[in-house]
């Protein structure tokens, strides 16, 4: 056999390579949404609290209410590749430099952190075709990468900075892990599980919920290979890996509790659940409906219970982390979309199991070989097509379309009040204001030429759930008057206006009188965002 036909790729190879290029594609166009303006209100969470663990010269992040210790790290090694680049080529004078150009113009490492987290969502895509190659097959593998390489939701948070794609990598690899486990029993597979789901665990509490498939491997195998010693160093590996590569979880345990008591909020504007079926029914109906389709949606149901290859594997392994991970997110008080991320791939491995035995009952010789492809493309098509609906309406908010009348119809010099992270606006000539929960309303470029830590934010919002005029001191709610307010957030208070009652007198008051100059509402197919009200207020001077 020559060199070239023992390098020649074969038809699975190909196929995967145009899958993972679909995915790379996919999840790279648009990723500058927004910038320099930050329209995630947890992006500059993570980043701030990246950028001060490289200023303070510590690994202690001093914030874990994900714990997001993983990805913390990875993004202070981005911004310090940055850093040290730029001044390299003699962009950046010296690391404080760096920091002044970074709150001018977050994009500097926001986008470069951003490719990161779309590098780990395409990750994501080749390890469920290995996990999907593993439970049923090639063919199993590849339609499972296909069906998330355009699965709209999981594109859009593989290009927000966040915890949610970080976490689902490891946790796919214990899934993989897990599956080792019930095949062969190595201790090698044990190990791995439980590093993996420390590190999930180390990066989104929840995450550790992975560690499920490992403990129901080892309950798989038969009564005679069930060491209780490989269970022990399965979980063991998993509690010293987490505390390994997140120390102050212990070190600063005080802090851990403070913001573990802060995300367990039983309210939030626009994200309030109504209780285990109610919330079942919105991630099934929402996000769930909406990346898979219809179609996509009753195949990963019927692919729950049924479907070709390993289905013992399947049952026993990784169907009880997908129902116990579905059940843990309905029980919240509250719901959020990404809360599905990690289960994406696993709805597309049971979309995959589903339809590749559908394909299986037909009889290969009436039908051609090419039925599971083109039933594929009839399935991908609608969810790639709301997938360019979406990256189409990210590009265009309706917080940078208010930037943008702004800077049209405001005289220079008017003080400007905004919700939002507007750096969009900071070279406007204006005088921006933003709330700052217990402070008031505070001048935006004061704030920035003291490279605000988050930890101060945190201290200032007083345990809001955001920082908006809501949540401004009432007593100081007249620092927050100006010639213009763009708020962003008023309404999401009016669709509960007795458990938001204070709020909504402080947004009552400050706009009391004033002339709405512009509403930008998002609309389906041409922006997203919330809607955003610019109102001239009275008496700003």
């Amino acid at each position: 056999m020559t060199i070239a036909a023992r390098w020649r790729p074969s038809v699975e190879a190909l196929a995967l390579w145009a899958i993972l290029l679909a995915a790379l594609l996919l999840r790279l166009d648009g990723v500058d949404f927004g910038l320099p303006a930050l329209n995630d209100p947890d992006e500059p969470l993570f980043m701030m609290t990246a950028l001060e663990m490289l200023q303070r010269h510590s690994f202690d992040p001093g914030w874990f209410g994900h714990p997001g210790t993983i990805t913390l790290y990875s993004l202070a090694l981005v911004i310090a590749a940055v850093g040290g680049i730029g001044i390299a080529t003699g962009r950046f004078a010296d690391a404080d430099a760096l920091a002044a150009a970074v709150y001018a113009d977050p994009g500097i490492v926001f986008l470069p952190a951003r490719v990161m987290i779309v590098l780990c969502g395409v990750l994501c895509v080749w390890l469920t075709w290995r996990l999907g190659k593993r439970l049923g097959g090639a063919r199993v593998g590849l339609v499972a990468a296909a069906i998330l390489a355009v699965n709209a939701v999981h594109i859009e948070y593989s290009q927000i900075i966040r915890t949610d794609i970080q976490a689902s990598v490891f946790m796919l690899l214990g899934a993989l892990a897990a599956v080792g486990i019930a095949e062969q029993g190595r201790r090698r597979d044990y190990l791995f599980a439980g590093i993996c789901a420390g590190l999930a665990c180390a990066t989104k509490w929840p995450a550790a919920a992975i560690l499920v498939t490992a403990i129901c491997a080892w309950a798989y195998r038969a009564p005679g290979e069930r060491h209780w010693s490989r269970l022990a160093m399965v979980v063991a590996a998993a509690v010293i890996t987490l505390f390994a590569v997140s120390p102050y979880l212990l070190i600063d345990h005080a802090t851990v509790v403070a913001n573990l008591s802060g995300e367990a909020r039983p309210l939030h504007p626009g994200a309030t659940g109504g209780g285990f079926f109610a919330n079942l029914g919105w991630y099934v109906a929402g996000p769930l409906l909406s990346s898979l389709g219809v179609g996509g949606l009753l195949l990963a149901a019927a692919g729950l219970v049924w479907g070709g290859g390993k289905r013992r594997l399947w049952v026993f392994v990784i169907l009880p982390f997908c129902l116990l991970f579905f059940a843990m997110i309905c029980f919240q008080s509250l719901r959020w979309e990404r809360w599905v991320v990690p289960l994406l791939p696993f709805a597309a491995l049971a979309a995959a199991r589903a339809l590749c035995a559908l394909a299986d009952l037909l009889p290969r010789h009436r039908l051609p070989m090419a039925a599971l492809p083109v039933a594929l493309l009839i399935l991908l098509t609608p969810m790639a097509w709301e997938a360019r609906i979406e990256a189409a309406e990210r590009r265009h908010d309706t917080r940078q379309i208010a930037s943008a009348w702004l800077r049209d119809h405001a005289p220079s010099g008017s003080s400007v009040l905004i919700e939002h992270a507007a750096f969009d606006l900071l070279a406007a000539p204006f005088e921006l204001r933003t709330a700052m929960g217990s402070a008031g309303c505070v001048d935006v470029g004061d704030l920035l030429s003291g490279q605000i830590r988050y930890s101060k934010v945190d201290r200032l919002r007083g345990g809001g759930a955001i920082v908006d005029v809501g949540h401004v001191d009432r007593t100081k709610l007249e620092s927050c008057r100006a010639d213009f307010a763009v708020v962003t957030n008023h309404l999401r208070y009016r669709a509960d206006p007795v458990g938001y009652r204070e709020e909504l007198a402080r947004y009552d008051r400050l706009l009391a009188g004033g002339t709405t100059r512009l509403i930008v509402k998002p609309r389906r197919g041409e922006r997203s965002g919330p809607e955003v009200h610019i109102v001239q207020l009275v008496s700003a001077r």
